[in-house]
């Protein structure tokens, strides 16, 4: 059995499907919510860290303090040799505390949006046997480099990095959401409202909430995505 910690950046962005896909292997999951001023807790009391999205930017720290603790915090997990694996917000915060840069993406990326391997995924154990193309959920103004030493693993027409490894591995950044299901989309959509412009000249990456959600059952290889990722690390201990 694993012991999975995650840390939420904010109330709607949760664990989702990585939750569910804990309990169904038997793999415990603590929890700190970052956001409400609680504390994570010492790296030696969990085996995998699961770092969530949120909507601040990870240069923040006059509005959120505790991101400062935060990154102190992802570095001694990540240099404790802890599986680590962020999404979004979470990912660029992995950058950034691996030497990386993370900066406005040229398009808001917001819907489902097809995802291609990148030149290093035949590379990465987490990546090699995913598929070449397959369609994710986005949401996201920023992106960040590939940190040095880490592996590009995926990439897409509107983002060119949307996931990297790093650490032989054991640390992985992921872009897009494959933690979504039906209930953390429809979090988002009504608690991020406000970065949902349709307006195909403008913003031709973001889709409007109905659009999102007309199709429930692209969930189903999403998921399925995920637990090839996860299953992939896990194996890694």
């Amino acid at each position: 059995m694993l012991r999975l910690h995650g840390l939420s950046h904010e109330s709607f962005e949760k664990e989702a499907e990585i939750a569910a896909w804990a309990q169904e292997r038997g793999h415990s999951l603590g929890h700190t919510d970052l956001w409400n001023g609680e504390t994570p807790p010492d790296p030696s009391s969990f085996d995998f860290l699961v770092v969530m999205g949120g909507p601040m930017g990870i240069y923040d720290e006059d509005k959120h303090p505790w991101l400062a603790l935060e990154k102190r915090f992802l570095k001694a997990s990540i240099d404790a040799g802890k599986l680590v694996i962020g999404v979004c917000l979470g990912a660029q915060l992995l950058c950034d505390v691996l030497g990386g840069q993370v900066t406005k993406n040229a398009h808001r990326e917001i819907g489902w949006h097809r995802v291609q391997a990148g030149p290093d995924a035949a590379k990465s154990r987490v990546f090699a046997s995913l598929p070449k193309e397959y369609e994710a959920f986005h949401w996201h103004g920023d992106t960040f480099s590939i940190p040095p030493g880490a592996l590009w693993t995926a990439k897409s027409e509107a983002c060119a990095h949307q996931a990297f490894t790093a650490c032989d591995d054991r640390v992985v950044g992921l872009q897009f959401h494959l933690e979504t299901n039906a209930a953390s989309m429809a979090e988002l959509s009504v608690n991020c409202a406000d970065e949902i412009t349709v307006d195909p000249l403008k913003w031709p990456y973001v889709q409007s909430a109905s659009m999102m959600q007309d199709r429930p059952e692209r969930l189903v290889p999403l998921r399925g995505l995920l637990d090839g990722v996860l299953d992939n690390m896990a194996r890694l201990v």
